[in-house]
């Protein structure tokens, strides 16, 4: 979709690359770290001063005990991270639970570490006080848990439907995940993207997950950096030995400068972290009203910066026939929903957006997607 983007000149918002820079004052870092001579290989696990920031991070936010030396491996990115993590820990045989839709590469990641994908949908569900949100059924989840579950993936805020765990589900896949001896593998990279007051709540910081969670982060989303390939993986200490082995095999090392800005980023004042949000939060609540008003169905995402919406209303035969129009035609690009489904035809009338994008540009967007019904 990108590629279409750039053949047509339309506004991409497919691809999940902030519009932003990164704080001015973490690209001197990374500056002076080159010119000060950081340009060989750190240790292939991550430099010890990014891995202390990492340790005080998890401390402190996620409240996971995370000690630099025992339980922290630096990665070439999440997406790096998730692959190291489940090569680590997986065994021919073994399952691994999905929920369903999901962020592309975690079928994939799934199947190449040689495991069994099971998927668990995530379903559009009124709560009681009228709102909606999206949620798993509990019976199907215990139902796809098995002796040969090895893990489950949780992507918390999850992308693409912006979901956000609640502490009751995750003490519910807890308990699951204690009765089949099976691992935790979060993907927490959005974890700095919450709204409406909503707070984020890591697994692993749950007594009984300590020695059970693979916790997957990184520095690409909050800080605007996704180029930089900063990514890291928090797990006791018997995992982290697996997965430093499977990360040195894949990637050898992240960027040994950018280990060093990285610190500076870990260490910026609260208020950053309330600005991005309240940013984030003004872009959201645009691009819902652009969609509602352009006739999609959607609701506001609780946290990332995707919004999944519903296109049967376009008449469409399917998600890639409307996705290929949308920028021929009105000049505008966004990601088919059918790609982030095990089985292409659950998707069909879905469609994802990102809002990671400057005001003008989302005005502009409002104003070509205002064409569509004149154009069908």
């Amino acid at each position: 979709m990108t590629q279409m983007c750039l053949r047509y000149n339309a506004i991409n918002l497919s691809q999940g690359t902030p519009a932003y820079q990164p704080p001015d004052e973490v690209k001197a870092a990374a500056i002076k770290a080159i010119q000060e001579g950081y340009n060989q290989y750190s240790i292939t696990w991550g430099a010890p001063e990014f891995r202390e920031a990492i340790a005080h991070k998890m401390n402190t936010f996620n409240g996971i005990p995370t000690d630099a030396a025992k339980n922290v491996t630096v990665t070439c990115g999440s997406t790096e991270g998730m692959l190291s993590a489940l090569l680590a820990i997986i065994n021919p045989g073994d399952e691994v639970i999905i929920f369903e839709p999901f962020y592309e590469n975690y079928g994939p990641d799934t199947i190449i570490s040689g495991a069994k994908p099971v998927y668990v949908p995530l379903q559009e569900t009124q709560t009681d006080d009228g709102d909606m949100r999206f949620t798993y059924d509990r019976n199907e989840l215990k139902e796809a848990f098995s002796s040969h579950t090895k893990a489950i993936i949780l992507n918390t805020p999850n992308n693409p439907l912006g979901k956000v765990f609640t502490l009751d589900e995750l003490h519910e896949i807890a308990d699951l995940c204690e009765v089949y001896d099976c691992i935790a593998v979060t993907d927490e990279i959005y974890e700095h993207m919450i709204y409406d007051g909503g707070e984020h709540f890591s697994i692993g910081a749950l007594p009984q997950m300590r020695n059970r969670t693979i916790t997957v982060s990184g520095l690409s989303k909050t800080y605007s950096m996704t180029g930089w390939r900063l990514g890291y993986v928090v797990a006791p200490e018997v995992l982290t030995d697996a997965i430093r082995k499977m990360h040195d095999f894949l990637t050898v090392g992240a960027p040994h400068p950018l280990q060093r800005a990285g610190v500076a980023s870990l260490n910026l004042p609260q208020q950053y972290y309330t600005d991005l949000i309240a940013k984030y939060d003004n872009n959201r609540q645009k691009l819902v009203k652009i969609l509602t008003d352009a006739d999609f169905r959607c609701h506001p995402p609780e946290g990332a910066y995707y919004i999944m919406t519903d296109i049967s209303d376009f008449g469409f035969e399917d998600d890639t026939a409307f996705g290929h129009w949308l920028v021929k035609e009105i000049g505008v690009g966004g990601v088919p929903g059918s790609s982030f489904y095990s089985r292409p035809e659950l998707g069909k009338t879905k469609f994802r957006f990102m809002f990671s994008i400057a005001d003008d540009i989302l005005d502009e967007v409002g104003e070509r997607l205002m064409k569509i019904r004149s154009k069908i």
